[in-house]
């Protein structure tokens, strides 16, 4: 039900993000989503990729400060409000989300909504009990 998710970081300078998707395309892993988060100083690159243990080893064999993060997956309506739906579930439940990205995929009318907080397993509960599909890492990770 947990999806393993690569955090990069990275120096806040121009060319900073080639190399390691570079990296990650000589070791044959795919990305399946991403989201970049910066300051002035540094970034942080979180990737959801096919093969988490190989990208790992493949970043760290080339120096980058990789830190693999656990989050989850939901089924969410790809239309107006879709979004909104999930997310009141989560605050009427007062579970605090520290970053979410999504993205669509080949199921019409649906998108992946991918989530992070400091209690994981509370939100998968909370979520279930509301009716909210959980996607499996598998279905992430093969899509």
């Amino acid at each position: 039900m947990k999806i393993k998710q690569l955090s990069i970081f990275l120096q806040n300078r121009m060319g900073s993000l080639a190399k390691p998707l570079e990296v990650l395309t000589v070791a044959n892993v795919n990305i399946r989503a991403m989201c970049m988060a910066d300051t002035s100083e540094f970034g942080i690159l979180r990737l959801v990729v096919d093969d988490p243990e190989k990208g790992k080893e493949a970043l760290e064999e080339n120096n980058f400060l990789v830190k693999i993060t656990e989050i989850i997956g939901v089924e969410m309506n790809d239309t107006p409000g879709g979004l909104t739906t999930v997310l009141d579930i989560i605050k009427d439940n007062l579970i605090d989300l520290e970053y979410l990205y999504a993205f669509t995929h080949d199921k019409a009318g649906k998108a992946i909504l991918l989530l992070h907080s400091d209690d994981i397993d509370k939100l998968i509960d909370v979520l279930t009990k509301n009716n909210i599909t959980i996607v499996s890492a598998d279905e992430v990770y093969n899509l």
